[in-house]
C-alpha cells in the first residue's frame, strides 16, 4: 500500500459459502487516523452494473421487462432516438445488459460537491447541466460488443418506467434489503448518515479528490456505495441460486441465464472467465479516487471482493488476488515469477497507434 500510494483497502473473502473474513487496511482518509474497517463505504463504480442487471432480470421475471423485445417499445419518459443504425436492427433489453446495443457513453467524470446535478433525461440527452454527451446508438445494434456506461443508463429509465419508482429505492426494494445489504445505497449524493462511514477518494499521487469524493447522478452505470462484505453477499446469493438454495433476487433457471455467455466473454452483466467447474464471474470499477473487483466461481462457493479508496487500486489488487488463490487454491490468479528486462524505446514505438477493445 506505501508503494502504490494507497491509503485504504477493504477485503471480503468467501470460501465455503460463507464469508470466511474480511478485514480493513489502512485509513479512510490521508492525513487522518480514522481507520478503514469492514463496514467503511467505497464507491464501487462499475461493479453497480451486475447488480443492476440482477435487478433487471428480476424484473423480466415478474413480467414487467422484456430481454428481446426492442427497448423503445417498453420505454415511457425518455426513447432511443433513431438514426440509420438503428433502422438496421433495434436496440433490445438484452443487448444493453451485455454492452453490444451499440450505444456511446464510455465513461462520466462525475459532478463535485456543490454543482448543480443534472436529471437523468437530461444525461440521456447531453442537456446542461450534464457534462456529458447524449447517450446514442454509434453502431449496429448487436453486431459487436462496446464497452457502455449509456446501455446502463437507458436501463436505469427503463426500470423507472415500469416500476413508476425513483431508482435508488428500487434497487434498496429488489436487492439491497433481501441481501441484507444493510450499508449499501445507490443514492446520489450520499446521504448525511453515510458519510461519517465512508473513505475519501484519492488521486494517483495521493492527492484527495477535491470534496473527498465526486457525485455520479448516473446510477446504474456506477453509481453503488457499498463494502467487499456487502458485495460478498450478493456473490452468495447468485452461488446458493445457481443450486436451487436461494431465489431471493432471481430464480435457479434465471440465475444459469445470468451466468451463461450470451456474446464473447459476456453474460448477463458478468464477464465470465474459465469453464465448466472453474467457470469464474467477474466485474471491476473504476470512479475517480476509487478502484475496485470482486471475482468468484460460479459452482465452487469461492469468491472474493477487494476496493481501494485510490486511483492506484488496480496495482495492488491483482496482487491480493495472487495471495488469496495460492491460499485457498482457487484455479486461476496463480502468482507468477517474472523477469525484468530492457526493452530499446525504439520497439515501443511501433506499438503506438489508434487500438479497439474488443471483449
Amino acid at each position: 500500500m506505501n508503494h502504490y500510494r494507497i491509503p485504504g483497502l477493504s477485503i471480503a473473502v468467501i470460501n465455503n459459502g460463507k464469508i470466511e473474513w474480511a478485514k480493513g487496511y489502512g485509513v479512510k482518509e490521508n492525513g487522518t487516523d480514522g481507520p478503514v474497517t469492514v463496514t467503511t463505504l467505497f464507491q464501487a463504480a462499475s461493479i453497480s452494473k451486475p447488480i443492476v442487471a440482477a435487478a433487471v432480470l428480476h424484473l423480466v421475471e415478474k413480467d414487467m421487462i422484456d430481454l428481446e423485445s426492442p427497448v423503445n417499445s417498453q420505454l415511457k419518459s425518455w426513447k432511443i432516438p433513431d438514426n440509420e443504425f438503428t433502422q438496421k436492427r433495434p436496440v433490445n433489453v438484452k443487448m444493453l445488459i451485455t454492452h453490444s446495443g451499440g450505444v456511446i457513453g464510455f465513461g462520466f467524470e462525475g459532478y463535485k460537491i456543490g454543482d448543480k446535478l443534472p436529471t437523468l433525461l437530461q444525461i440521456l440527452d447531453g442537456l446542461k447541466p450534464a457534462s456529458s454527451p447524449p447517450i446514442r446508438v454509434v453502431l449496429e445494434p448487436g453486431s459487436r460488443w462496446l464497452y457502455s456506461n449509456g446501455g446502463y443508463l437507458i436501463l436505469q429509465q427503463l426500470m423507472m418506467d415500469v416500476t413508476n419508482s425513483p431508482f435508488p429505492e428500487l434497487m434498496n426494494e429488489i436487492i439491497l434489503e433481501p441481501l441484507d445489504m444493510v450499508n449499501s445505497t445507490f443514492s446520489q449524493p450520499l446521504q448525511s448518515h453515510y458519510e461519517k462511514i465512508a473513505a475519501t477518494g484519492h488521486k494517483s499521487e495521493g492527492i484527495i479528490v477535491e470534496g473527498k469524493w465526486r457525485i455520479y447522478p448516473e446510477m446504474a452505470a456506477g453509481g453503488l456505495w457499498t463494502n467487499p462484505m456487502d458485495l460478498c453477499k450478493f456473490i452468495i446469493e447468485l452461488q446458493r441460486s445457481l443450486k436451487g438454495n436461494s431465489n431471493k433476487v432471481l430464480s435457479k433457471s434465471m440465475t444459469g441465464n445470468m451466468l451463461s455467455r450470451h456474446l464473447g466473454n459476456m453474460g448477463l452483466g458478468f464477464v465470465l472467465r474459465g469453464n465448466d467447474e472453474d467457470l469464474g464471474f467477474t466485474f471491476s470499477g473504476g470512479n475517480e479516487g476509487y478502484r475496485c473487483d470482486m471475482y468468484a466461481y460460479a459452482s465452487k462457493d469461492k469468491g472474493a471482493v477487494i476496493m481501494t479508496n485510490s486511483d492506484n487500486g488496480q496495482f495492488i489488487i491483482s496482487e491480493i488476488y495472487r495471495s488469496i488463490s495460492a491460499e485457498y487454491e482457487w484455479p486461476g490468479h496463480k502468482p507468477q515469477i517474472k523477469e525484468m528486462v530492457k526493452i530499446d524505446k525504439e520497439i515501443y514505438d511501433e506499438y503506438i497507434g489508434t487500438y479497439h477493445s474488443k471483449q
